[in-house]
């Protein structure tokens, strides 16, 4: 018995996304036509999920939401044809489970929207100050670890916030994600409401399943850490807890300052017992509410939420940051394998992952993707580490699975190795980025390959081509931001680096400046560090936990000062062009389009 996937059919539009189209399609031509300005255009353009590239004129990013992660066969052929026919031969997967699609005329958007909504998705509310993508743990309703799964949740409140009234015109975006317990892989510690699943004793000896619910994390260039709204809330009273902290945020978000905008900021303006006040006063009066959204959601009633369980007979999988990774196997299959299945679930499923590099799939990858989703008959949710999981299979299936991954270039190691690179776009596409993190990225994965690195386990690399986070750099074991550097009387491409960010355990930990560098050195830096790391640890050890015992960011930033000096332009003129350009670096930094 597998994992029921949640697989809508193909389908007319319905009427509510046919006029999103259609409305937005007539502004278009109104702002190709000049009866439009450009800041009511972009409104609209970013909460239908469009946003702008650093190319300018009329090439477009689309971002399709995928709730929870879940795709479908189906999706997966529409990822290949507007890729295909829209973009340039290949999508991204994002840290919040979405799949960007880059380079689209902006007068063809709408045919991608339409594309799209027939197989049951939207790019609705994508961008903007809106309700973002609700995410979901990727191995929700397959974890061996799981209090609940909350799929099902995940896709209710996306369900009941998109287009919802409320959700249209923000102070800034608003963002929620689950995880099915508190291993939390769904990395609710830093969400504007994350949902975490657990459970609590009552007086007759009973447990009952619930939420813990947290607010007012977030990322960007000040993180901060989410915090507890109360100690449990009940299942009835969820969906109405994560409407009232929208309601107190759309009231008390800075309207006047978009950079103090995040509900993170209502905290230091009120304080995080008033904000908790509020939140709860607000819930209260809810019923009253013509939108109210209590009670147990239609599709947790059809689909149930119940865990899948550890197995009686199975030793359960590690799963989560910081999990001790060792490949001994020496053939392809076992290696993969042993980086990349996960075991141990009641149900008798099994999961395993696809490995994406950078979060890039190619059409022809996706096609094949929706070939073996439909022979296997299996689950398929995308990670917030840009990966593609194939959930609900048997023993017998996994080699089937190997065989056609490698066929398609996805079968290698990488899941929790530090191979596995995590990073946004960059200044590919992005207006506010000031470097190219993709090419760091794949400048470190390429060190780490030559110096026998790239299968150390439990050590994640996350890079951001600026502060912003998209990358989420501040929650990796290594991240680096994109910074320009003066060096020579030059401008020149580099990098903060930070150390020990962690996330688990409902707690957030985020990651010390270690050095700035120059970007050409990062990847020398990345892999003195995992080696250190690797010859250092003691057995099963995290990487922060030995980070602490060796002394700290700073201390492992001090074997790293030979790397920091920027050589002279006419000694090393790489250090002064960026990764993938051909000419001297320039910091060309566009407006804010909320990127994240």
């Amino acid at each position: 018995m597998g994992v029921t996937p949640i697989i809508p059919a193909p389908r007319d539009l319905d009427a509510e996304q046919l006029r999103d189209i259609e409305r937005f399609e007539r502004a278009i031509a109104q702002y190709l036509a000049g009866e439009i300005g450009e800041d009511v255009f972009r409104v609209m353009r970013l909460n239908n999920g469009i946003y702008g590239q650093r190319q300018g004129g009329t090439n477009q990013m689309v971002r399709i939401k995928l709730p929870a992660g879940t795709i479908t066969p189906e999706q997966l052929d529409v990822m290949a044809q507007i890729s295909e026919e829209f973009s340039r031969g290949w999508g991204h997967i994002t840290t919040r489970q979405n799949v960007q699609v880059h380079y689209v005329e902006l007068t063809r958007v709408p045919e991608v929207m339409r594309r799209i909504g027939a197989v049951g998705l939207t790019s609705r509310e994508a961008c903007g100050d809106t309700v973002r993508n609700v995410m979901a743990c990727h191995l929700a309703g397959a974890c061996p670890h799981e209090v609940l799964d909350v799929t099902p949740w995940a896709e209710a409140a996306f369900e009941h916030f998109v287009r919802h009234p409320l959700g249209q015109r923000l102070p800034r975006k608003f963002k929620i994600n689950f995880s099915g317990c508190n291993t939390d892989c769904g990395q609710a510690m830093f969400n504007d409401a994350g949902v975490i699943a657990v459970t609590r004793t009552l007086p007759d000896g009973t447990e009952e399943q619930g939420f813990r619910v947290y607010l007012a994390g977030g990322l960007g260039a000040t993180p901060h850490p989410a915090l507890a709204l109360e100690d449990f809330t009940t299942k009835e009273d969820l969906l109405p807890t994560i409407e009232a902290v929208l309601r107190v945020f759309d009231q008390t978000g800075n309207r006047d300052n978009k950079l103090r905008a995040r509900l993170k900021w209502v905290v230091d303006q009120l304080g995080i017992d008033e904000l908790r006040r509020r939140v709860l006063k607000v819930r209260l009066t809810l019923p009253a509410s013509s939108s109210w959204p209590g009670g147990i959601p239609e599709i947790v009633q059809k689909l149930g939420d119940a865990p899948a369980g550890r197995s009686s007979t199975v030793e359960a999988t590690a799963v989560g940051q910081g999990v001790a990774v060792a490949i001994t196997p020496r053939d392809p299959y076992g290696r993969w394998v042993a980086t990349s299945v996960i075991r141990g679930a009641a149900n008798g499923s099994v999961s395993a992952v696809a490995y994406a590099a950078l979060g890039d799939v190619t059409a022809a990858q996706f096609r094949a993707l929706a070939s073996i989703q439909r022979e296997l008959g299996a689950d398929v949710r995308l990670s917030n580490r840009q990966n593609v999981v194939f959930r609900g299979l048997t023993e017998a299936q996994l080699p089937v699975l190997f065989e056609r991954l490698e066929v398609i270039g996805m079968a290698r190691p990488g899941a929790e190795l530090s191979r596995d690179v995590v990073a946004c776009p960059g200044a590919d596409t992005c207006n506010i980025a000031v470097t190219q993190s993709r090419g760091l990225a794949s400048a470190i994965g390429q060190e780490l390959e030559n110096e026998g690195l790239a299968e150390v386990g439990g050590v994640r690399i996350n890079i951001s081509g600026c502060t912003n986070s998209c990358g989420q750099h501040h929650i990796a074991d290594i991240g680096f931001f994109g910074a320009e550097r003066r060096a020579h009387g030059k401008s020149a491409p580099g990098y903060q680096m930070l150390l020990g960010g962690y996330i688990g355990q409902e707690q957030a930990h985020f990651g010390d400046k270690a050095l700035r560098l120059p970007a050409k050195a990062a990847p020398q830096a990345a892999a003195r560090v995992i080696r250190r790391f690797h010859d250092e640890r003691t057995a099963g050890e995290a990487f922060r936990s030995w980070m602490d015992r060796v002394g700290g960011a700073d201390a492992i930033a001090d074997g790293l000062k030979d790397l920091s000096v920027f050589p002279t332009p006419e000694f090393a003129p790489e250090y002064y062009v960026d990764y993938g350009e051909t000419s001297p670096f320039v910091a060309e930094v566009g407006d804010s389009e909320c990127a994240v």
